[in-house]
């Protein structure tokens, strides 16, 4: 076990793209999907950053976290990380933050 926890990677979301429709009617295809159940802070945003690196422009990463204070620390690092916060929404034991990369 390493400092913050079981080591856990970017999941892709596969061979078929995965449409999510957000909150104001907009569809969106999601390229890769950041599995942070259980993780604190600093490292989903660390996984977020890494994720956004790893899409090309223009495409969306969904992070899923169950943490509060890590949940509100993403929206503000999208500038940083050359990403546009989309939209988060609470799901069943956890939030879907969905950012695209600039």
């Amino acid at each position: 076990m390493g400092l913050f926890g079981s080591k856990k990677t970017e999941e892709s979301t596969g061979g078929e793209a995965r449409q999510v429709t957000l909150e104001g009617g907009a569809t969106i295809t999601v390229a890769k999907s950041v599995d942070c159940l259980g993780d604190s802070c600093p490292r989903p945003q660390i996984m977020t950053k890494k994720a956004v690196e790893g899409v090309a422009s223009g495409e969306v990463v969904e992070v899923v976290i169950d943490n509060p204070p890590s949940m509100e620390a993403i929206p503000p690092l999208c500038p940083d990380i050359g990403a546009t916060h989309l939209e988060t929404r609470k799901a069943k034991n956890c939030w879907e933050v969905y950012v695209r990369k600039d």
